[in-house]
């Protein structure tokens, strides 16, 4: 295989989701495997919508997740490139100027499935006479574009489909070109991938039926086709749409929960396909193992409870080296390995690390038995031998030797093995929390 080139083109009007960075990671894992390009193309030719403050947060999710670029483009800077192909397209009579409104277009459009018949654009504008056209714009209308579909049978063979066909003798002609000059996704796209010779093109199967039309758009401006891969969609775990309600699917609230990019990714990453759902030390595991051969067709349910259970087995695996940057005061390795199993989130870290340092409330059950235990701790240095050597001194078994002991070191009910935490609270707090004072 040639070195792959491929983009992941958002639009800078929102918050990036998860349905959206499935389609990056696919793409940057790839570029990845085959030694490629990845490109961050900006898709902000909607001047109304778009926001800098978006482009902004968009670069922040990717690089939180890991996923960098080789360039950077936006589609506003372009404006000539697409000004260039409009003007060909013309002179070629694949474009095509009309002029109903809104309006008459649903009108049309509700009558045709009012007599059963698909509702596909007529192509009146083509039987309009250049006298037609002026006396339309004297009135104040200004004509939107049309690309004239050839009417064949397109074909691909899709990398996640398989072969694919549409026949667009049955589709309506896109608009290309709004009636305030500016231009729609679907011709953008195309006139940048020709520019920058994408050879891939990973996204969502909600576009399937436009890559029929843009398949004839390349060919019309003189270029082949990239290879398609259209990845089933994301619904929620009961097989229903995905809710993006307050914004609780966007990366950026995955990131203020704590989540790790890397369990995100993870599940992102082999949803829906052969591979079995597992925590990843670093994103060059999912590199190894990209592989659309292996992508179901079927939709892939995202759970976020699912995403949850993943993350702390994620942080179960992580080495120190992967934390320490983000972990307060830099408790050590020795407090990572003894608590990591034991979170959730990294955020629970903190509260682990309090019990280490202290002070805390000890919770006394059985304050005799507590304070004989005190008397009897062992002097330091402490090591993971020393919970063991302690215990075994107390002349208790069970949930009655170990329960009021816990309750008294860290105040909570459960948690990491005491035979770590016991070295790392150290003999002076351990003795005072275990006659009930505060320390």
């Amino acid at each position: 295989m040639i070195a792959p080139i491929v983009r992941f083109a958002p639009s800078p009007t929102g918050l990036l989701h998860v349905g959206n960075i499935r389609a990056a990671l696919f793409n940057w894992l790839f570029t990845k495997r085959h030694g490629g390009t990845f490109i961050l193309r900006l898709d902000d030719t909607d001047r109304s919508r778009s926001k800098s403050e978006f482009e902004v947060a968009i670069e922040r999710d990717l690089l939180w997740l890991g996923l960098d670029w080789a360039r950077k483009e936006r589609q506003s800077d372009r404006i000539g490139h697409y000004d260039a192909a409009r003007e060909a397209l013309i002179a070629t009579g694949r474009l095509y100027p009309c002029y109903e409104t809104p309006q008459e277009l649903d009108f049309r459009r509700k009558r045709l499935l009012a007599q059963g018949r698909p509702p596909v654009y007529d192509r009146a504008a083509l039987k309009l006479s250049d006298a037609d056209r002026t006396r339309l714009e004297s009135e104040g209308r200004r004509p939107y574009w049309r690309f004239k579909l050839a009417s064949e049978e397109v074909r691909w063979d899709d990398l996640v489909r398989g072969p694919q066909h549409i026949d667009e003798a049955s589709q309506s002609d896109p608009v290309l070109v709004r009636d305030d000059g500016t231009y729609l996704y679907s011709f953008t796209s195309v006139v940048d991938d020709i520019a920058f010779g994408i050879t891939h093109v990973i996204r969502g199967e909600d576009h399937v039926t436009n890559s029929g039309a843009q398949i004839q758009m390349f060919q019309a401006l003189g270029a082949n086709a990239p290879v398609f891969a259209h990845l089933p969609l994301l619904v929620d775990a009961t097989g229903g749409g995905l809710s993006k309600r307050a914004g609780s699917l966007a990366v950026a609230d995955l990131r203020e929960r704590s989540i790790e990019a890397l369990a995100v990714c993870a599940l992102l990453a082999r949803l829906g396909t052969a591979d079995p759902v597992e925590p990843v030390a670093a994103l060059d595991t999912l590199v190894e193992t990209i592989d659309f051969a292996r992508v179901g067709r079927a939709a892939a349910r995202f759970s976020e409870e699912e995403l949850a259970q993943l993350n702390a087995r994620t942080l179960h695996i992580l080495p120190y080296e992967a934390v320490r940057a983000r972990l307060a005061q830099d408790p050590g390795e020795a407090f990572w390995l003894a608590v990591r199993g034991n979170l959730v989130t990294l955020a629970d870290a903190a509260g682990w690390a309090d019990v280490v340092r202290g002070p805390i409330e000890p919770a006394i059950e059985d304050a005799t038995f507590l304070t004989d235990a005190a008397t009897k701790l062992p002097p330091e240095p402490w090591d993971d031998t020393t919970w063991k050597a302690f215990t075994s001194t107390l002349g208790r078994k069970g949930r009655a030797l170990f329960h009021p002991l816990r309750l008294a070191l860290t105040a909570r009910e459960t948690g990491p093995e005491m035979a770590k935490l016991l070295p790392l609270i150290g003999r002076a707090k351990a003795e005072a929390r275990l006659r009930g004072q505060r320390a």
